[in-house]
């Protein structure tokens, strides 16, 4: 067996955790976070403050699949081949909701 050292550590040392990036993500979903409460707070109910937030949930569960799956390395086509069926799921959800919504107006 040889005997060399990966980077800095002995060999079965445990490497210090990087938790940097897990502060930043923390913060960044903190701040969405605030400013979701901070517009239920003040804002009127309505479509508007409904599309904000599932925009903004939209944003933070991508951001957390990019991080904490790792999608964000990966490659572009991998990523393309998950998030355009989200979108299209969206769209559907999105069209069915306005669609069964307009046929009791027109009973």
């Amino acid at each position: 067996m040889s005997d060399h050292t990966h980077g800095t550590h002995e060999v079965g040392e445990i490497p210090p955790a990087n938790t940097g990036i897990i502060w930043r993500t923390f913060v960044i979903l903190s701040v969405i976070t605030a400013f979701e409460f901070t517009l239920a707070y003040f804002m009127k109910a309505g479509g508007f403050r409904t599309s904000i937030f599932v925009l903004m949930t939209l944003v933070k569960a991508f951001y957390i699949v990019g991080e904490f799956m790792h999608l964000k390395h990966e490659v572009k086509s991998l990523i393309w081949a998950i998030v355009i069926p989200v979108v299209f799921i969206v769209w559907l959800l999105t069209a069915l909701l306005t669609e069964g919504g307009s046929i009791f107006e027109l009973r």
